[in-house]
């Protein structure tokens, strides 16, 4: 028994590691690109760039389109997560709460975008924005396809968080006289939360991550960081510019995820009974 806990023990261990390994590596390597001196060209006889300077970086914020591509993106991102967000409510509220026949196909419709390509999804998409006429709109356009192309993660999400709500304390609430407010206050925000949160951070990411629908639809004047960071990989393919690029992309969701992932760890029966 000892031996096979010991076992357990050093398999975890090594996976931990090998996990760390495998994040560590390529986050290093971008770093390093990032801070190659183009005087010095890192070659592949030498392990490190043989000069190091923040050149790429002061010219990726003076002289490139980042400003402007930064600006969007978080202007972006969470206007769309905020708008999926009450969009996705009313379907979430009626699949959590609510019992009717074809419920679960109601479910499995609602995740059904999710099986198509991404790419293929935008492309289609696009066509529909070009014929509705709402192309030339570029920021509305391509938020109204964000906040609808992220609908299911946001329909999922909270329709968890809503059947977790207890029916015996909003009847609880209700008969001790609480206004609708308060019964959503003591009831359902709980058990919403964490839901809520996940979901906004979830959109976020999704929306600041997503290149095709902004580089078709908003080429050639709304730029964002994906669309910054690809044409740097395809048209000039120049690494350490694409390196700067994502790390500044990176590094925040990175954050934004070890955020989603304490509120989700918040996320059990206990605290949504509020028993917790």
């Amino acid at each position: 028994m000892i031996a096979l806990h010991q076992l357990n023990r050093g398999l975890m261990i090594a996976l931990i590691l090998i996990c760390a390994l495998w994040l560590a590596i390529p986050f290093t390597y971008a770093v390093l690109w990032s801070l190659v001196d183009p005087a010095e060209p890192w070659t592949p006889d030498n392990l490190l760039p043989p000069v190091m300077s923040f050149y790429r970086w002061e010219f990726a914020w003076q002289n490139s389109l980042l400003q402007p591509a930064l600006l969007n993106s978080y202007t972006l991102a969470p206007t769309a997560a905020v708008m999926t967000l009450i969009l996705a409510t009313p379907t979430a509220f009626a699949l959590g709460r609510y019992d009717f026949p074809g419920k679960e196909t109601a479910k499995l419709v609602a995740l059904l975008p999710l099986v198509v390509p991404g790419f293929v999804t935008a492309i289609f998409f696009t066509s529909l924005l070009y014929q509705l006429g709402l192309a030339q709109y570029r920021f509305f356009a391509i938020l109204l396809a964000h906040c609808i192309l992220f609908l299911p993660f946001a329909i999922r999400i909270l329709t968890v968080s809503f059947e977790q709500v207890r029916q015996d304390h909003i009847d609880a609430a209700r008969d001790l006289g609480a206004h609708p407010f308060a019964r959503f206050q003591v009831a359902y925000w709980p058990a919403l939360k964490p839901g809520v949160m996940a979901t906004l951070l979830i959109v976020f990411i999704q929306s600041i991550e997503e290149f095709a629908i902004a580089y078709i639809v908003g080429q050639p004047g709304f730029v964002t960081v994906p669309t910054l960071l690809y044409s740097s990989l395809g048209q000039d393919f120049n690494r350490p510019n694409a390196a700067v690029l994502s790390l500044i992309l990176l590094v925040p969701n990175v954050i934004l995820m070890l955020i989603l992932e304490r509120f989700l760890k918040s996320a059990n029966p206990a605290l949504a009974s509020g028993k917790g």
